[in-house]
C-alpha cells in the first residue's frame, strides 16, 4: 500500500497537527507526574480528545509517580493488557481492571 504524496502544504498541516498532539500528551503526562489528574479521569475521558486516545498505556504508567518501565509492564500484565495497546483500544473490562489496580496498589 502506498500513501501518496502529499503537498508541501499538506505536509506542513499534518507536522503541526503531530506537534500539537504530542504537546497535548507531555501535558497530560505532566499532570499525571504532579497527582493533579488520574489515570481513571484520563482513560473515561480519552473519547474527547484523540492525542489522548493515541497514547499508549504502557507511557501513560510510566508517567505515574513511582512507576517505571518494569512496574508497568508488569502492571499491564496482571491487567491483562497488550503492551502495545493504546488508551482507546482498552476495553470497558481492562479500564475498569486497571482502575482497580491502581486504586488498590496505591493504598497500601
Amino acid at each position: 500500500m502506498s500513501l501518496k504524496p502529499l503537498t508541501d502544504s499538506e505536509r506542513t498541516l499534518a507536522r503541526e497537527k503531530a506537534t500539537a498532539a504530542r504537546a497535548v500528551r507531555a501535558q497530560l503526562k505532566s499532570r499525571l507526574k504532579s497527582g493533579e489528574i488520574t489515570v481513571d479521569e484520563v482513560i473515561n475521558g480519552a473519547g474527547h480528545e484523540d492525542a489522548v486516545g493515541r497514547l499508549k498505556v504502557l507511557d501513560l504508567l510510566k508517567a505515574l509517580p513511582g512507576v517505571g518501565e518494569k512496574r508497568a509492564a508488569g502492571i499491564m500484565e496482571t491487567v491483562g493488557i497488550a503492551a502495545t495497546r493504546r488508551v482507546r483500544g482498552l476495553g470497558v473490562h481492562q479500564r475498569k481492571a486497571l482502575v482497580e489496580h491502581l486504586k488498590h496498589h496505591r493504598s497500601e
